[in-house]
């Protein structure tokens, strides 16, 4: 006998019917006037993570949102992730609220907006974030370049982009920015450790009808990688030699790849291919992988 009920799934299961773990983002976007308006979302995620000419996130919201007409109006937005301070999540929840016109809404804001890094025509960012992707609407992705703003939406929908049912949309939004303050950028560029952490909100969603529920963040704690033994560094030299043939590794390159997860090799290789290619090297040294192991190596400098 299962130890689970079956719950029924309804619309919007993610918060009717599960307990499922958000963020939440403040989603900054330009009104026909040229002004910023912020609308706040949990349904945003990673969608291009690797493999791509650029990196993306996606946005799930109703297609007749202020954002989501914004959005189809210019395509620029910015994500703004805010820190755990109840009155943050508050501002956040009277952000999320539909109905109220931009103007109405952005009165007596909470925080401030400063100006992004990005160029070109752009929505302002909400300065109290601990980090911001500024971003831009991959609009031909799923043909959904020639969507436009309208009263009610008909059939035929998109399956991921754009206009994708009567009262939704979603956005493939391509990464222009990562803008990060600098205590957490810290973090990641020179070492990771809690105290380095910023206070993440975490969302459950609007459960109950009379409120939205969300916990604040904890201590980050940290669990090691498994180790692994690695791959005979043959293993690798051979895979290296049949990766490109303009570019080759010596041993000890290779040696530095050991213990790369076998699956992954393939991928690391090409990686360091498009370095030694940008870099004009022929041949990869264990100098030259000391520099692309270190993600960060240009921000260091």
């Amino acid at each position: 006998m299962s130890s689970f009920n079956d719950l029924r799934i309804v619309d919007n299961f993610y918060q009717t019917s599960a307990f499922f773990p958000m963020p939440t983002i403040l989603v900054s976007s330009l009104c026909e006037d040229g002004s910023t308006s912020i609308g706040s979302y949990s349904l945003c995620s990673p969608y291009y993570v690797a493999g791509k000419d650029y990196y993306a996130m996606l946005l799930c919201l109703r297609n007749n949102s202020n954002t989501a007409i914004n959005i189809l109006n210019n395509p620029t937005c910015a994500l703004n992730f805010i820190t755990d301070e109840s009155k943050y999540f508050k501002e956040a929840v009277r952000l999320g609220y539909p109905g109220d016109e931009p103007k109405k809404k952005m009165e007596n804001l909470l925080f401030e907006l400063e100006d992004g890094q990005s160029e070109g025509k752009r929505p302002k960012v909400v300065a109290e974030s601990y980090q911001v992707f500024e971003c831009t609407w991959m609009s031909e992705l799923d043909g959904a370049q020639d969507d436009k703003v309208q009263e009610s939406y008909e059939p035929p929908f998109h399956d991921f982009n754009g206009i994708t049912s009567p009262m939704g949309a979603h956005f493939i939004l391509r990464i222009d920015k990562i803008l990060m303050k600098e205590k957490y950028s810290d973090t990641i560029i020179n070492g990771t450790k809690a105290s380095g952490f910023p206070k993440i909100p975490v969302d459950y969603g609007y459960r109950d009808n009379t409120h939205f529920w969300y916990v604040k963040s904890a201590r980050p704690r940290k669990e090691p990688i498994p180790k692994s033994a690695g791959m005979p560094v043959q293993t690798v030299v051979y895979a290296s030699e049949r990766i490109d043939p303009d570019v080759k590794f010596t041993e000890e390159a290779c040696e530095k790849l050991v213990k790369v997860p076998r699956v992954f090799l393939n991928t690391a290789l090409n990686s360091c291919v498009r370095w030694a290619k940008e870099n004009n090297v022929t041949l990869v040294t264990d100098e030259h992988m000391d520099i692309i192991n270190d993600k960060r190596s240009n921000e260091k400098k």
